[in-house]
C-alpha cells in the first residue's frame, strides 16, 4: 500500500468525515472522523479534531479525539493527544502528551463502550455514638507548628521560635459538674 498514500497538505482544511481503503498522511487540519483501512500518519504540523481509526496510526501532531489502531498506535516526540488510545500495541515516545485512557490488547480494533460505574464499595456499619461525661471538657486538636528562622537571645544562643499556623482553637463553654448545664457569663 506504499503507493496508495493520500496526503492532506499543510494549507488544507477539511471539514467532514474522511474514509477510504488507502493510507493517509495529514499535514493540514481535519475537523471530522478519519477512518481508513491503511496507515494514518499525522504530521508534526497536522491536527485532527475528531476520532482517528486505521491499521497503524502514527501521531507527531495534535489529535482531539479517540485513536483506534488495528495493529498499533505510536505517539512520537511532539505528539499531543486528548482522547482515548486503543490498539494491541501502543508506543508513547519521550516528549509526547496523552490525556485519556490507554487500552491495549487483542480487541484494540473494536472500540468499547466506556462505563462510568463506580467500583463496588462495601458499606461499613454506622458508629454508635458514645456519650461523654459532662465533667470532661472537649479539647481541640493542636494547630500545626512551623519553625521559623532562629532568633539570637541575650546570652548569644540561637533557638528556633515556634509559630502557630491555622485558625485558633474553637471556644468551648465551661461545663458544670452535674446535670444543671452550661455556666452563664456574667454581664
Amino acid at each position: 500500500m506504499a503507493s496508495d498514500v493520500t496526503v492532506i497538505g499543510r494549507g488544507t482544511r477539511v471539514r467532514g468525515r474522511v474514509s477510504g481503503a488507502v493510507s493517509l498522511e495529514i499535514q493540514g487540519h481535519v475537523e471530522g472522523d478519519v477512518t481508513v483501512d491503511g496507515d494514518v500518519t499525522i504530521d508534526a504540523h497536522g491536527t485532527v479534531g475528531a476520532n482517528v481509526s486505521g491499521r497503524r496510526v502514527v501521531v507527531r501532531g495534535a489529535v482531539k479525539g479517540d485513536i483506534t489502531g488495528v495493529d498499533a498506535v505510536v505517539l512520537e516526540d511532539g505528539a499531543r493527544v486528548v482522547g482515548d488510545l486503543r490498539a494491541p500495541r501502543i508506543g508513547v515516545g519521550p516528549g509526547a502528551l496523552v490525556r485519556g485512557f490507554v487500552e491495549t490488547g487483542k480487541s484494540g480494533g473494536a472500540p468499547r463502550a466506556r462505563t462510568n460505574a463506580a467500583p463496588a464499595v462495601r458499606a461499613l456499619p454506622r458508629p454508635v455514638p458514645v456519650a461523654k461525661p459532662a465533667a470532661e471538657p472537649v479539647k481541640a486538636a493542636p494547630a500545626p507548628v512551623r519553625h521559623v528562622a532562629p532568633v539570637a537571645l541575650a546570652g548569644g544562643v540561637a533557638k528556633p521560635v515556634a509559630v502557630r499556623q491555622g485558625p485558633p482553637p474553637p471556644i468551648v463553654p465551661a461545663l458544670k459538674k452535674g446535670a444543671k448545664g452550661v455556666l452563664k457569663k456574667k454581664a
